[in-house]
Order: C-alpha cells, then sequence, then structure tokens
C-alpha cells in the first residue's frame, strides 16, 4: 500500500499540513479554554498544548491538572505558557473575552470582550504568529470580525465558532421528539450565533428524508426553534456558564483543520456576496480544510429562512458599527 493509500485509510488528507499542526495555543484557561484543552487531550490531536491566560497562576495550575490527567491519557506535553510559544503554533484558539451573566445577551457585552480579543491577537501577531486563528468568544461573530482585522490574516485562516454548537442543539431537540438518534438527522443553524439566529428547517433531513415526509404534521418549530435558541440562557442560569458544548465545537473545527477532512461544518466566516450579505461575519456551512475555510456553501432556504438571515446579518453590521475602539 502507497502512502496515499496509507493516507486515505487513516481519513487524513494527502496534502495536510499535519506537521505544522503539533503544537495549538489556547488564550484564555478558563471554563471554556480548560474544557477545550482537557478534550483536545483526550482526542490525542497534538503533541503540545500552551495554556496562556492574564492570570498565569490559573493557566498554570489548569495546566498541573491537565498533566496529570495526560499521565493516563495519550502521551502529550501541556504547559502554561507565552504568547512567544504560539510562533510555532498551527491553531491558536481565543476563548478570552467578557462573560454573560443571567438572561444578558451575548452582543451586550460585545464592547468588553472586543479590547479583550484585540490585546490577545496583537500579542499574538507580535509573536509571529502565522497559522489558523479559532475563536471563540462571545459574542462569536463579532469578535472572530474584530480578530481578523485586528490580525490582518486572511479571512480564511480565522474562524469562528459559529452556530456548529447551535446547530447540534438543534440535531438533538429534533431527536428527542422524533425518537432517533441525532446523528440520523442532518439539521443546521445558520446566521448569528445568538439571538437572530435562522434554524433552517427546510433542509432537515431524517435518514434522508425531509422532515414532513419523515414525520406528518412535522414538529412545532416555533417551539423547537425557541429551545435551541435559549440553551445557553438555561445553562448559565443552572451553573453560572456554558464550557462543555462549545468546547467539543472547538475540538471538532480543530480535527477538520488538522487532519485536512474537507469537512462540512456551520462555522462563522466572513461574507463575500453570499445571499447578498457582504463583509459581515455569521455562519454558513463551510468547507474546512487545512489552509482553513476553503469554500462558503449556500444551502437551499425557504423565503422566510432568506428573510430571516438577512435581518441577522443586519442585526450583526448594527452591533459591529456600534462598538467602540474595535475595528469592525
Amino acid at each position: 500500500m502507497n502512502v496515499a493509500s496509507v493516507l486515505r485509510a487513516c481519513a487524513i488528507h494527502p496534502r495536510s499540513k499535519f506537521i505544522k499542526h503539533q503544537r495549538i495555543v489556547i488564550i484564555g484557561a478558563g471554563h471554556v479554554g480548560a474544557s477545550a484543552a482537557y478534550a483536545l487531550m483526550l482526542r490525542a490531536l497534538f503533541r503540545e498544548i500552551v495554556l496562556i491566560d492574564s492570570d498565569p497562576a490559573l493557566a498554570q495550575a489548569e495546566a498541573a491538572d491537565l498533566q496529570d490527567a495526560n499521565a493516563l491519557a495519550r502521551p502529550a506535553r501541556i504547559w502554561a505558557g507565552e504568547y512567544a510559544d504560539a510562533a510555532g503554533a498551527g491553531i491558536a484558539v481565543i476563548t478570552a473575552g467578557a462573560a454573560t451573566h443571567g438572561d444578558e445577551s451575548r452582543l451586550s457585552v460585545a464592547g468588553r470582550s472586543a479590547k479583550i480579543v484585540e490585546t490577545c491577537v496583537d500579542a499574538l501577531m507580535a509573536a509571529g504568529f502565522d497559522g489558523i486563528l479559532l475563536v471563540a468568544s462571545n459574542p462569536v461573530d463579532l469578535m472572530a470580525q474584530v480578530a481578523m482585522r485586528r490580525s490582518g490574516l486572511d479571512a480564511a485562516r480565522v474562524i469562528g465558532t459559529g452556530t456548529l454548537l447551535d446547530s447540534n442543539r438543534l440535531r438533538q431537540a429534533l431527536a428527542a421528539r422524533l425518537d432517533v438518534a441525532p446523528g440520523a438527522i442532518h439539521a443546521q443553524v445558520l446566521g448569528e450565533h445568538g439571538d437572530s439566529e435562522v434554524a433552517a428547517f427546510s433542509g432537515v433531513r431524517v435518514g434522508g428524508m425531509p422532515l414532513e415526509a419523515f414525520a406528518p404534521g412535522g414538529v412545532d418549530r416555533d417551539e423547537v426553534a425557541k429551545e435551541v435558541r435559549t440553551a445557553a440562557y438555561a445553562i448559565v442560569g443552572g451553573k453560572g456558564y456554558t464550557s462543555w458544548g462549545v468546547a467539543t465545537a472547538v475540538v471538532r473545527i480543530c480535527e477538520a483543520l488538522v487532519r485536512g477532512e474537507h469537512a462540512v461544518l456551520p462555522v462563522s466566516t466572513l461574507l463575500t456576496g453570499e445571499f447578498g450579505i457582504e463583509g459581515v461575519y455569521l455562519s454558513l456551512p463551510c468547507v474546512l480544510g487545512a489552509s482553513g475555510v476553503e469554500r462558503v456553501l449556500t444551502p437551499e432556504l425557504d423565503a422566510d429562512e432568506m428573510t430571516a438571515l438577512r435581518a441577522s446579518a443586519e442585526v450583526l453590521r448594527a452591533a459591529g458599527e456600534g462598538l467602540e475602539g474595535a475595528e469592525v
């Protein structure tokens, strides 16, 4: 068996820059950053995981805790580092940002988060980082756009976690109502990762069947959409923050990048005319490979979904224009 055959058998694209992606830097060692580091360690995607935080003691403590766990997992070097360590990283994940409280919306913390993200990006680029930048800080669409403008990196290499998590929540909500496994359902949430998000029911497929064909009479779409849209508020109300879901989204995106999978995932990227929307970061299904976003897809939407998607874009555009001190 030749090398190309082996790579195909391992689901790794022959042109994947796997060697470059042996180190990942996670900026922000809070709930999301630490959870992502733990999940990445278990997946054994990287040989080196670096935690950076404005509170060095927190980063050191989380790194030490992860090292203890790593003794029972696959070998990896995990440490609390500095921005200089980012120069050798293929991917940098920014989780640092302002936290929401109670029913506070993600957009309401945009100004505070933008200042934090700008500081992180400035330090990252000053250290010589030249990889792919993955943003998980909320509000993620605006923060990904701030990071892209501030870093000077091509938009294809600055990705927001976007609605990947929301899409999984939609699949779970539908699966519970239809009594099938979530894996049997294709469903996507598009637009903002936030209150204006669009659950694209017209494209839902259950075992390849349209939703209405699988379940005559369908489901209460408004109820499902609200459940998905408010899921984070319910979690924050119960435990004060979200972590595991978004951390797993970070891992899935990293996996697609590292392995050069050409996987199609709904992530936040800069639109350049898709659906008549331009100059705004929001989520559409994207082909992700070793170089980042390789293609932005435009799924079929019904008239109401199209209108809602454009409205979501305008919400983000207005919020971006209202940011003070951020280059959006």
